[in-house]
């Protein structure tokens, strides 16, 4: 038996959504009351993986918790947790365990067959289930956008995973998917908030605002059969030829690490092969070199990332994942160079994959750990904008390199990255490579590299720059005139009051309102033109600080459901609005 370090609660095996909630069913109402903080306990404490694959989490000096999990690692079963306490399994020790471990992906019953494309219903409209199901979806989301992700604990996600089961079963699977996302958002929430660290806030407010958009869509018979969703994996009709395109270190929540490599086909679709496990940045930073696990593929992500991939039997995620699946054969392609990809073709994205942002710059000035660049338009100087680090762990190359590229002002480089979700201005790069046409005043890469350098992992130097400096460059903006946009400052209120409702829950969205600033946001608001935007701000704070009451002085029932409505149209509008002035700043 092997003792793993304290504190390692993702190296837990996942547990099927519908296990943990039946296991916080079974809790008194007094024992529900203690299951926030026996889940943050077992932070502390250590678990043992045994040789036969089982798990034991010490609860005290009289109990043991033991996880056994199938074949597939994954907890599907109560049968596979059990405890040695006189409560068993009714108990705490059992419930907390399973709480603390992560939430498995859904997978399809034993004997099914993958479909070779999505499933979608037919435009009739979800069935009378469905819609009951969406609005038990809908009423869990709704306790968490009014509680917060840093104060809706364990009961609260067993609620959300219940009704995902529901969903699931009711074939609702965009749903369950969207449950299940903001169900592991509050599980980092736990983790980080263990680790003293606070999770950003755009994750958790996407996954919420595409909860309660879609379950919304479904409660209204919406007809939309992207409403339902796919139905797990599929296999596509045929070989994939694949493309690699640049490989994104991973850091995430947890101490995870790892590395994605981005890979496009010829129609333009976009798919990941994915490596992430506990390690953190030093593991990310492994991974750029590591084998790709493929079943019998024989290559490392950085040759891949430059080459290209024939999949058979490709199995793939809804959100664009390659997975190991039987079935599967892959042999290593020749790839295609940077030249041949669109700037702006980064923009189309797989199932729910986060798009990628491509553009041409010219470098203007460090600024920090960034840099001050200009987008070349092709007709003149275009807007200001910042590259910055997508890492900035010394383990991972992108602060070094974007360095590197600061001290060469006028150069002219093709990136390839993420929007910051807080500032559209704001690009986080993954990859750099030259502008074709550009002469003497772009980079210089080593032909092996396929006219593209992964800034998390390859390092920048002397030789890949001109010889001689590329020429004077425009003297730099001042730094707030990215600040200065329109496209930031006034719609910048939306996005706190949105985020901070999610963050800190209802009463922290009233604040705003009490506080006699709300009128003077607003008007910044419509100064800005942002009209629409000014009546959300405004309707959003007003209905959080409204607290209606029955005759018996309880919140009215129906109270949660109008918040929750109020938050997603100012969600969504704000989505949209942000969404709109990226394409106008990055792809003109």
């Amino acid at each position: 038996m092997t003792r793993s370090r304290p504190g390692t609660a993702p190296s837990l095996p996942p547990v099927a959504p519908e296990v943990f909630a039946a296991a916080v069913d079974g809790l008194s109402t007094r024992l529900r009351r203690r299951l926030d903080a026996a889940v943050e306990s077992l932070a502390a404490t250590s678990a043992d993986a045994a040789e036969d694959g089982t798990y034991g989490i010490r609860c005290g000096e009289d109990a043991l918790v033991t996880l056994a999990p199938g074949p597939s690692g994954t907890i599907t079963s109560p049968d596979q947790a059990r405890c040695t306490c006189l409560l068993s399994p009714r108990c705490l020790h059992r419930a907390a365990a399973l709480g603390a471990a992560p939430v498995a992906d859904p997978a399809p019953p034993a004997g099914t067959a993958l479909p070779t494309a999505p499933v979608a219903l037919p435009a009739r409209g979800p069935s009378a289930g469905q819609v009951r199901a969406a609005e038990g979806l809908w009423t869990a989301a709704a306790a968490v956008l009014a509680a917060g992700i840093t104060a809706a604990g364990a009961v609260a996600r067993a609620e959300l995973l219940r009704a995902a089961h529901t969903a699931r079963l009711a074939g609702l699977h965009r749903a369950e998917g969207a449950a299940l996302d903001v169900a592991r958002h509050l599980r980092d929430e736990r983790d980080q908030q263990g680790a003293h660290r606070v999770q950003r806030p755009a994750g958790p407010v996407a996954a919420l605002r595409e909860l309660l958009l879609v379950t919304h869509r479904l409660k209204a018979a919406d007809p939309d059969p992207g409403l339902i969703g796919a139905a797990h994996h599929h296999r596509p009709d045929g070989p994939l030829r694949l493309h690699g395109v640049c490989r994104e270190p991973v850091a995430g929540p947890g101490a995870l690490g790892g590395v994605l490599t981005h890979l496009v086909d010829d129609a333009g679709r976009w798919y990941t092969l994915r490596d992430v496990a506990p390690g953190g940045p030093e593991r990310a930073r492994r991974a750029g070199t590591a084998h790709v696990a493929l079943r019998s593929f024989l290559s490392d992500h950085e040759r891949l990332s430059r080459g290209g991939l024939v999949v058979t039997g490709a199995v793939v995620a809804p959100d664009g994942r390659l997975l190991a699946e039987p079935g599967v054969r892959a042999t290593f392609a020749a790839g295609r160079p940077w030249a041949g990809f669109a700037p702006a073709a980064a923009a189309d994205r797989t199932g729910d994959a986060p798009p990628l942002t491509g553009c041409d710059v010219e470098i203007v000035a460090a600024d920090g750990e960034g840099v001050l660049a200009r987008i070349d338009t092709g007709d003149g100087p275009g807007p200001a904008v910042r590259l910055a680090p997508a890492h900035r762990h010394p383990a991972l190359a992108h602060t070094a390199n974007l360095r590197r590229l600061g001290a060469c002002p006028g150069l002219r480089v093709r990136v390839l990255g993420r929007v910051d979700p807080d500032r559209v201005t704001t690009l986080r790069p993954l990859a750099v490579g030259p502008v074709p046409g550009a002469g003497a005043a772009t980079l210089r890469l080593p032909d092996e590299w396929r006219d593209r350098a992964d800034l998390g992992y390859d390092r920048l130097c002397d030789a890949h720059f001109p010889a001689a400096a590329p020429g004077p460059a425009p003297s730099p903006p001042p730094l707030a005139a990215a600040d200065a946009s329109p496209v930031d400052s006034p719609l910048r209120r939306v996005r706190d009051l949105v985020e901070l409702a999610v963050t800190g829950g209802r009463r922290a969205a009233a604040e705003p309102a009490r506080d006699g600033d709300r009128g003077a946001h607003a008007a910044v608001l419509r100064r800005g033109g942002f009209a629409t935007g000014a009546d959300l701000y405004a309707a959003l704070g007003a209905v959080a600080a409204r607290r209606p009451r029955d005759a018996f002085g309880r919140p009215a029932g129906d109270d949660l459901d109008r918040y929750a409505a109020q938050w997603l149209a100012t969600a969504v509008y704000l989505n949209g609005t942000e969404a709109a002035l990226r394409r106008g700043l990055w792809h003109r």
